[in-house]
């Protein structure tokens, strides 16, 4: 879903329904205030979240949402589906609509999944020129060798597309279990590149976003709104600017 920005002088003339010319006067007298603040520029693009003020009365703005939720297996990240459950059914849609999955897991992963309806803040976190680090736990069928830990370090080629993946961190945790850490999300990666040393996924569970980790009490299959602090930690570590702004 795309983030809607407009100038500030068109938002007013069709919220106060009155000419463009006669906005300007209400900018320069001060009586104007964008997030908490004085606004004098007819330029400033603002979007729907922006809560714009005009002498004390507040003018309609939409909401933004922010959601995290424990993914559990056999649900899949997608908004409907005419034979299968999907995540949006865990959730009340009167109170969550509009809302889009920021970073999808497949139908039997488990973990970490962020919903909004926010495009630009989904975008600085999952854009690949963000280089945005996703951390998972996964489980494999067989002992995790050196040479898979030093291969995922170095980029794993898939000829298919004819790429290099970026490096990425394996932390070898047991045996058959490891923490893995990447900076970018093509299909189906994690399983492409064990597989390149015969060694099925068994299990993948995403814990952390970027600056986003999924919050240890949270049970399998809720969900939560993503506390303030959480939002401004996202908005530094993806270079991305704080929600409303």
């Amino acid at each position: 879903m795309a983030t809607k920005r407009t100038r500030l002088d068109r938002y007013l003339s069709n919220a106060l329904n009155i000419n463009r010319k006669n906005v300007k006067p209400l900018l320069a007298a001060g009586r104007v205030r964008v997030n908490g603040i004085i606004a004098r520029d007819s330029d400033l693009l603002i979007n729907q979240f922006a809560a714009v003020i005009v002498d004390d009365e507040a003018l309609p703005f939409e909401h933004a949402q922010y959601l995290m939720m424990n993914k559990p297996a056999g649900i899949l990240s997608a908004t409907k589906d005419a034979s299968q459950r999907t995540v949006f059914c865990l959730l009340d849609v009167t109170q969550h609509s509009g809302l889009h999955i920021v970073g999808r897991l497949d139908k039997n992963s488990t973990g970490l999944l962020l919903l909004t309806n926010d495009g630009e803040w989904s975008r600085c976190l999952m854009a690949p020129e963000k280089h945005v680090e996703k951390t998972y736990i996964v489980g494999v069928k067989h002992a995790i060798s050196e040479e898979c830990v030093e291969a995922f370090a170095q980029g794993i080629h898939f000829p298919f597309e004819d790429i290099v993946t970026r490096p990425a961190r394996l932390e070898v945790l047991a045996p058959q279990l490891a923490r893995i850490t990447l900076t970018e999300g093509r299909y189906h990666q994690i399983k492409r590149m064990f597989g390149r040393f015969r060694n099925p996924v068994l299990s993948l569970h995403r814990t952390q976003i970027g600056a986003i980790t999924l919050d240890p009490t949270l049970p399998s299959g809720a969900f939560r709104d993503l506390a303030k602090s959480e939002l401004e930690r996202s908005a530094v570590r993806s270079g991305g600017s704080l929600p409303g702004a």
